[in-house]
Order: C-alpha cells, then sequence, then structure tokens
C-alpha cells in the first residue's frame, strides 16, 4: 500500500479499537454538589488532554515504527506457518479422517449390521394385546 492510499483522517476505519476512545468526560467526573471552580476544571481538563496527546505521541515516535514492525513480522509468519504448515497438515487430517470413516463404517455394518437385522426381526414378530 502507497501513501496516498492511505486515509489519513480516518486512521481506524474497521472500529478495530472504539473501546480506546476516551474523553476528559468519560475519566473525569464531578456530580452534583461536588463541583471544584471552574479555573481547576479548565485546567485540569486541558492538562488531562495535553498529558493524553502528548505522551501518545511519544510513545509512538520512539515505539511506533518497531512495534510496526515487530507485528508485520509476526503476521507474515502466522501466515506462512497457515499457508506451509496447518493447512497441509489439515488436509492429511481430512483425507485420514475420511479414510478411518470408511474403514469403520464397513466394520459396524459387518459386524452389527446382521445382529441389528437379527434383532429387528425377532421383535417384529412380538404382538402386543390389549385386553
Amino acid at each position: 500500500m502507497q501513501a496516498t492510499e492511505i486515509d489519513m483522517v480516518n486512521r481506524d476505519p474497521n472500529n478495530v479499537n472504539d473501546h480506546l476512545k476516551v474523553a476528559y468526560e468519560d475519566v473525569i467526573a464531578e456530580p452534583d454538589g461536588a463541583h471544584s471552580i471552574d479555573c481547576v476544571w479548565r485546567c485540569s481538563y486541558n492538562c488531562f488532554n495535553c498529558a493524553k496527546g502528548c505522551c501518545y505521541n511519544v510513545l509512538s515516535i520512539f515505539c511506533g515504527i518497531p512495534l510496526a514492525l515487530f507485528w508485520g513480522c509476526e503476521f507474515a509468519c502466522i501466515t506462512f506457518q497457515h499457508v506451509w504448515q496447518i493447512t497441509p497438515c489439515m488436509r492429511v487430517f481430512m483425507i485420514n479422517c475420511g479414510c478411518a470413516q470408511k474403514f469403520f463404517s464397513t466394520c459396524l455394518q459387518c459386524c452389527l449390521g446382521p445382529i441389528c437385522e437379527s434383532c429387528g426381526m425377532f421383535f417384529s414378530n412380538i404382538v402386543v394385546k390389549n385386553q
């Protein structure tokens, strides 16, 4: 993906991190009857937002690129493992299970089929009369 294709406005188009939308009002709230003076409320609002924004930007600058590199490699390894290991192993497993299913089905039909048929014929001759 090229830089011209990246949406720089909506950076979470699939709402993956919707649960992280945290505003000052979601964290700090004063109930009725317990209000601080207005300048403290405004100052704490500005301090909260500034600290949250600055801290996130500093962490993004120092950790964002290495972590993006790490997660890119991690998902590449997971994709590689699924393509070259897990999916072929699952296919082998499904083929062997199909073979085992045919084997056990044949054994059950040969061994239990005649017994069940005999029991069915035996019990079909029972007549119940109500008096």
